[in-house]
């Protein structure tokens, strides 16, 4: 079997086929790169990220083009997500060199203790070798060199990364440039590998050498690995980035203070990329009476046809749109200009229901990826509140409000902040910053685990796992540990 690539812009294949791969040898790499790129020093891993970091870029003018090519995303979009990309990289070179990510622990004993405590030593440990698979909206910044493969690379875990199939050709050029630069960094060529082919994904996954796993894809997909994972005889993580219906909220005082760029600021976020980012606000909640809707329907009318992905997200997109149109209280508010016929192109869409028609149908949430929304008019706060309560879990929730809002937006966070894991004030959700305060999970169905992010320095902890030291001498601790502190680590003494 092989994977070709898709110009999604006219149907045509692009590059050669790419074959799949037998994960075997390359798990059997990981598995015997572990016990020698555990103990790496924090120089030796960052080095290995800002190299991987300066190869990316340099390669920008070959790599760029050819994501073009097999995603139709554009130029620009594309270069400045390669920019980010390399930056996520060397901000983990930094967290790796700063060394409080391992959260070391000295404890002296103290026989007068109930119980009596012995000489204890506590650090985060790499849990073996890690599993990712790469996504289609993002060909750099959540694929074979993305945030899952940095934050494992920083916490000392050998990778396996499974190859997205709509950028067969960029994901072998980037994991190419990434063994190159493995092996320049003299580290053991099982530090890093890649899988095509989705069998060969789901066998990689089974195999008991992956420790934990990584994924961001559609809600169907992700399940029926993180099922895979925990049907295991050794179950292990699987941090999943699933669905996600980002709701906005926008309160009577917001709406009369700045009506038009809400309208331009929403428009604008839900068509974002063709409407496939995982973080589009796909619910509106506007006040009854807005009177919105000619300026939507000239904003989305005159939003153009752009390329999806690849053509089962357009079959899926368009089939989902159809049934959504189709069901009781929900109206087609607009539409924008026909897509081309030739490859997979999409037209943005908007529809309009109500509070009580949500709360009574709490399938009107779905996520459909790609550029369509939904407005859901609300009469008042109770109609609100309780058309949020069958809201799922989300990566985000965004509110609009004013200053002394008399709308009670302190409760309005608060039930938000229980269903997402990122709240917006007065913005947007599409754009995610790369930065140590950063979130990107939240309840299901937005991950399968809403303890850990997905982006943000702390995403590393999801391939690390505590271990105790327990009166071991100091000579036989591991460096992170030991008095002399050789690696110069902020610790807890």
């Amino acid at each position: 079997m092989s994977i070709q690539g898709i110009d999604p812009r006219t149907g045509s294949p692009v590059g050669d086929a790419v074959p799949a791969t037998d994960p075997q040898p390359l798990l059997a790499a990981a598995a015997d790169a572990f016990g020698a790129f555990k103990t790496t020093t924090p120089g030796v891993r960052a080095e290995l990220l800002t190299l991987l970091a300066d190869r990316l870029d340099a390669a920008a003018a070959t790599l760029v083009p050819l994501a073009m090519a097999e995603s139709g995303l554009p130029e620009a979009r594309l270069t400045g997500e390669l920019a980010r990309t390399s930056a996520q990289l060397r901000l983990f070179a930094s967290v790796v060199t700063e060394g409080a990510y391992l959260e070391a622990i000295l404890e002296d004993a103290d026989p007068t203790a109930t119980p009596p405590r012995p000489v204890l030593a506590r650090m985060l440990e790499p849990i073996g070798p890690v599993l990712v698979y790469a996504a289609s909206n993002f060909p750099f910044a959540f694929s074979v060199l993305g945030g899952d493969t940095a934050s494992a690379l920083a916490a000392g875990a050998p990778v396996l990364v499974k190859a997205h199939g709509s950028h067969p050709g960029l994901s072998r050029a980037v994991a190419s440039l990434a063994a190159r630069a493995v092996a320049d960094a003299g580290l053991p060529a099982g530090v890093f590998g890649i899988v095509f082919g989705d069998d060969e994904g789901v066998t990689a996954l089974k195999d008991p050498r992956v420790k934990a796993a990584g994924f961001t894809g559609s809600t169907k997909g992700g399940r029926f690995l993180f099922d895979v994972a925990s049907a295991r005889p050794d179950p292990i993580p699987f941090f999943g980035e699933l669905g996600s219906i980002n709701p906005t909220v926008v309160t009577p005082a917001a709406l009369a203070a700045r009506a038009d760029d809400i309208v331009t600021g929403f428009v604008g976020s839900f068509t974002l990329g063709t409407g496939q980012f995982c973080t589009k606000p796909g619910l509106l909640f506007l006040p009854a009476g807005h009177g919105l809707g000619p300026a939507l329907t000239a904003a989305v009318a005159a939003t153009p046809p752009a390329p999806l992905l690849n053509a089962r997200i357009g079959d899926q997109l368009a089939s989902g749109l159809a049934e959504l149109a189709a069901r009781d209280g929900v109206t087609v508010l607009a539409t924008a200009a026909d897509a081309p016929a030739e490859g997979s192109w999409a037209s943005a869409q908007l529809f309009t229901t109500t509070a009580p028609a949500l709360a009574e149908d709490p399938s009107l949430t779905d996520e459909h990826f790609g550029p369509a929304a939904l407005i859901v008019e609300y009469r008042d706060e109770d109609d609100l509140f309780a058309a949020l309560a069958t809201v799922e879990g989300s990566l985000t929730a965004t509110v609009h409000g004013e200053a002394g809002d008399p709308f009670p937006v302190a409760r309005l966070l608060s039930v938000l902040a229980d269903r997402a894991g990122r709240i917006i004030w007065n913005g947007w959700p599409t754009g995610v910053a790369v930065s140590h305060a950063m979130s990107h999970g939240g309840p299901w169905p937005s991950t399968t685990n809403a303890s850990h992010t997905s982006v943000g320095t702390t995403s590393i902890r999801r391939w690390l796992r505590p271990v105790t030291f327990q009166s071991v001498p100091d000579a036989l601790l591991p460096p992170a540990l030991q008095a002399a502190n050789p690696w110069h680590l902020p610790r807890r003494e």
